[in-house]
């Protein structure tokens, strides 16, 4: 789940971290420095693991891991125009590419990696690295937003649609054909994010005082959340949790806010039926029939939890994973900070701070001990709202919580564009040696 909460553009002198994401599954972090880069995994509170650290390429201002797996794509300063991606843990660069300008943003998934620049975004199929499409002349993109659905099976890829307002062009990025446009906000964007499933896109505007949810791929509005009317504010991530029960929204303010999306959860069907529930369904049915106005004043609501944060105006990004078992309100702040926070399911309400993570240096971590006595959340509930079990865990077959794919096992075939691979360690994909230049080529070309 992406999430989908990267920073790619390169960041101020001032910051500790040029940037910072997590995996698409939330259980891993990476961070790039002028010095190069760190990958982080988020299986504890207590401990910060450090998996692997580089120093070769300095200057790092975008680094994407694929899920728990080797593989980590890494663009710098020096060579703001090169793609590069490596398989770390044998130590060996897989691939590079060159484009004809700065990359600003990259996004993948188990079958697609995206490279946006301002004005084209390039599609590769991930197993040999091919280039699918490439979408030219999309309105200027100065920030490089776009969005990549982690569900391999559809792939949807979101992008602005217009400089000047919140119009969101929504792609499938396995057939590559445009799907719909969404008018989503009368004010430009700022953020985009699709859940793990791809079944729904959260969007805000450079205003910020609406969060907007809407279905994929038919583009209907579902959810309007209204995180202040006092200020304007700058929305820097959105996030799903992995079972799209919840929505995070970080900022430059102090307050993170978080969003329960009500009537979702009813429709899983491991959870059973409760009569709140059933009223909800009623209640979003019956919206559907009435007056546009009156509609969006019923789908409006208040941030269910908060999550305080002890600065403002730094970048930051935020996640919500499932960590040892309970849910978590994770985020980075550019002064080089991890901070966690226990989210309550139930009651929502502020999010206490159990604990603060320095990604610099030794990784030591700063304990909040005040926040450490507090008692934790009843675990008879916390049972309800654990990672769900490997039967259950569809959206991301073929992967532990810690250790990517487990070894040996096959992903299946329709997880990739041609052909099952294998994701053991000795014979993890794309094919090493492949060296290439996007310079000058046309829409649809391969490599």
């Amino acid at each position: 789940m992406e999430a989908e909460g990267a920073e790619g553009a390169p960041g101020g002198t001032e910051a500790a971290l040029s940037c910072f994401s997590f995996n698409q599954d939330c259980t891993s972090l990476a961070i790039g420095t002028k010095a190069g880069y760190k990958l982080f995994s988020l299986s504890s509170v207590e401990q910060l693991d450090h998996v692997h650290g580089s120093n070769d390429t300095p200057d790092v201002y975008i680094v994407e891991r694929l899920f728990s797996s080797s593989l980590v794509v890494v663009v710098s300063h020096t060579k703001p125009r090169q793609m590069n991606v490596y398989h770390f843990k044998k130590g060996t660069e897989i691939c590079n590419y060159s484009y004809s300008g700065n990359i600003l943003s990259i996004r993948l998934n188990r079958q697609r990696l995206l490279v946006c620049l301002e004005e084209s975004i390039y599609i590769h199929n991930i197993k040999d690295m091919k280039l699918l499409k490439t979408i030219l002349d999309i309105p200027a993109n100065p920030t490089g937003l776009c969005a990549l659905s982690i569900n391999h099976s559809n792939s949807y890829v979101a992008y602005p649609g217009s400089p000047t307002t919140g119009e969101i062009v929504l792609y499938d990025g396995h057939s590559l054909k445009a799907v719909c446009t969404i008018a989503a906000h009368e004010g430009t964007l700022a953020a985009i994010a699709f859940n793990s499933s791809g079944s729904r896109l959260a969007s805000a505007s450079e205003k910020g005082t609406v969060i907007r949810v809407f279905s994929v791929p038919d583009g209907q509005k579902l959810y309007e959340f209204r995180r202040g009317m006092k200020r304007y504010v700058t929305i820097s991530s959105l996030a799903f949790s992995m079972d799209s029960q919840f929505l995070c929204a970080s900022s430059n303010t102090e307050t993170v806010h978080i969003f329960k999306l009500e009537h979702l959860s009813n429709s899983r069907p491991e959870e059973p039926s409760t009569w709140t529930g059933y009223v909800g369904k009623m209640f979003l049915a019956a919206s559907n029939y009435l007056p546009t106005q009156v509609s969006d004043m019923m789908n409006q609501d208040r941030a269910f939890a908060t999550g305080r944060l002890g600065f403002s105006g730094h970048r930051n990004i935020c996640t919500l994973a499932t960590i040892q078992k309970l849910p978590r309100l994770l985020v980075v702040s550019s002064s080089g900070h991890l901070y966690v926070y226990n989210l309550d399911p139930q009651d929502g309400g502020d999010c206490v701070l159990i604990k603060t993570h320095s990604l610099l240096g030794s990784g030591t971590s700063e304990e909040n001990k005040e926040n450490d006595l507090r008692p934790p959340l009843p675990q008879s509930y916390a049972a309800t709202v654990a990672r769900p079990s490997a039967s259950a865990a569809s959206t991301v077959p073929g992967y532990s919580e810690d250790g990517g794919a487990l070894r040996g096992e096959v992903i299946p075939e329709h997880e990739f564009a041609t052909g099952p691979i294998c994701l053991d360690d000795e014979n993890e994909f794309p094919p090493a040696g492949r060296r290439g230049s996007q310079q000058g080529r046309t829409e649809g070309s391969w490599l």
